[in-house]
């Protein structure tokens, strides 16, 4: 029998009712080598005292249930991973570099601030983040890279995402990254060309801007366009997500992955080996 099949890494779920929660728990569960440890969801949640199996939509229960105590489940854990909010990532960031563990990271709509104390936690724990944890952004982002670096700024570059209406951050944290890996093929930092809202009478379009539009409705779990457009053509590159497993997939990789590594903060790119 192998080692992975007699020592799997313990996970835990934070946020473990949301719908990410729900996936990932089912995913950690289908996944060898890895083995669910625990789950948490904010005090007052509904789903407190509920089994992890039954959250997960398994037929039967698992002997777990959804508690409060992030540090009591962290105790027991390899690896957190959660898809939460900055003001409970930073927080399980910082008992993650107590607990000496990896922690991913899926959150998104980060403050400068909040960054800095990601980095601060990362010299004690494993961080593993990004703004989206599939495997098919990634590559989209290497390629939007690689057209920023070849083409010139006589190339307009837009940015335009649709999530499901229940979305509170925008830009999406995956139209960000997309952002980012343009501004890096350009050789400039992004938050000296992006433009993240135009209304009124906004004047021509700048040389070199990277624009983004967020789109908002329905069930959508999420959809993204960059356009490299010139003079007489236009060049799209996009992906579409048609379920969350694929960020939950990623995410189980990276816990994974990260399993055994020292202290840092990594992405998804360092996962994958891109």
């Amino acid at each position: 029998m192998s080692q992975t099949k007699i020592n799997p890494v313990k996970i835990a779920i934070i946020g473990c009712a949301g719908r990410m929660g729900r996936a990932l728990l089912a995913q950690v569960h289908d996944t060898p080598g890895a083995a669910v440890c625990g789950g948490v969801e904010a005090a007052g949640a509904p789903e407190i005292g509920t089994d992890l199996g039954l959250l997960a939509g398994q037929p039967a229960p698992w002997g777990m249930v959804a508690g409060t105590d992030a540090l009591e489940v962290m105790a027991g854990a390899d690896a957190v991973i959660d898809f939460t909010t900055p003001e409970t990532s930073v927080e399980i960031a910082g008992l993650a570099a107590q607990a000496r563990i990896v922690h991913v990271i899926g959150t998104t709509g980060w403050t400068a601030a909040q960054e800095s104390a990601l980095s601060a936690a990362a010299r004690h724990a494993t961080l593993i983040k990004s703004g989206n944890m599939s495997l098919g952004v990634n590559l989209l982002a290497g390629l939007v890279r690689q057209v920023g670096a070849t083409l010139g700024t006589d190339w307009d570059i837009e940015i335009v995402e649709m999530h499901h209406r229940h979305k509170v951050d925008a830009p999406s944290g995956t139209a960000l990254l997309l952002g980012e890996a343009a501004a890096e093929g350009r050789g400039v930092a992004l938050a000296s060309v992006a433009a993240r809202g135009r209304d009124g009478i906004t004047g021509p379009r700048k040389d070199g801007e990277i624009g983004f539009a967020a789109l908002r409705g329905g069930s959508v779990v999420g959809a993204h366009k960059v356009i490299f457009a010139t003079e007489g053509e236009r060049l799209e590159l996009s992906h579409i997500a048609e379920d969350r497993v694929i960020f939950a997939r990623g995410a189980v990789t990276a816990a994974l992955w990260g399993h055994g590594k020292g202290p840092g903060l990594y992405s998804l790119n360092d996962v994958l080996g891109l």
